[in-house]
């Protein structure tokens, strides 16, 4: 049993050491010359017309309002815990009452947040 952990041990070490240096060599082929300490340069693409062919009505950079990005986060936190509805529904049988009533406490507070959000 030692051998095993030792070895998972080592295997860990491994991949840590591995992710670590492919993530700073990706990083290093991603740098582009274009990008100064004040931004991105404008180039020849970047001041052409989209795909339909409108020229560009403003800044690529605008600021969207954070409301966009807490309702994306709350839709995949939903969208996940229902799929913990579907394992719950083929055992009902063998989980018996607690596992119904613990399924109704967890549909409680999952109510709750929706109408929360």
């Amino acid at each position: 049993m030692l051998v095993n952990l030792k070895f998972s041990f080592w295997a860990l070490t491994a991949f840590c050491i591995i992710s670590v240096f492919l993530s700073i060599l990706l990083l290093s082929f991603s740098y582009d010359d274009k990008i100064t300490n004040s931004g991105i340069k404008n180039g020849v693409e970047k001041l052409s017309p989209y795909e339909c062919g409108f020229e560009p009505f403003s800044s690529g950079s605008g600021v969207f309002d954070v409301h966009f990005y807490i309702v994306g986060i709350l839709f995949i936190i939903f969208d996940l815990e229902i799929v913990f509805l579907y394992p719950w529904a083929v055992n009902l049988s063998i989980l018996g009452i607690s596992g119904f009533f613990s399924m109704l406490i967890f549909l409680f507070i999952l109510t709750i947040g929706f109408v929360f959000e």
